[in-house]
């Protein structure tokens, strides 16, 4: 999966129209592999990205879970700290 495409399910508040609109974005980008497509393919890449954006609309809609719903402040916060971990330099060692 793209990196830069979140989880959008059972998050309170709901997922944005942008935030949806935007993982459909990196999900066409992803498939296409064009960053921005040329003027032949823009048509088709637009219409891609509403398309996909309209199918999460639905999908997000229809799904229901029993899990009570996450709150975006503490999940960023964990990946805040993932991401600390992940990049965080290297501990030199003692080399005698």
């Amino acid at each position: 999966m793209c990196r830069n495409i979140r989880t959008l399910h059972n998050f309170k508040p709901p997922a944005t129209e942008e935030e949806i609109r935007a993982s459909a974005l990196q999900f066409v980008r992803k498939l296409s592999g064009f960053t921005r497509p040329s003027k032949a393919n823009e048509e088709a890449f637009g219409r891609a990205v509403e398309q996909v954006t309209e199918v999460a609309r639905e999908l997000l809609a229809g799904l229901v879970s029993n899990a009570p719903p996450r709150d975006r402040e503490v999940e960023a916060a964990k990946a805040r700290v993932k991401s600390a971990a992940r990049f965080a330099p290297a501990a030199k060692s003692d080399v005698s």
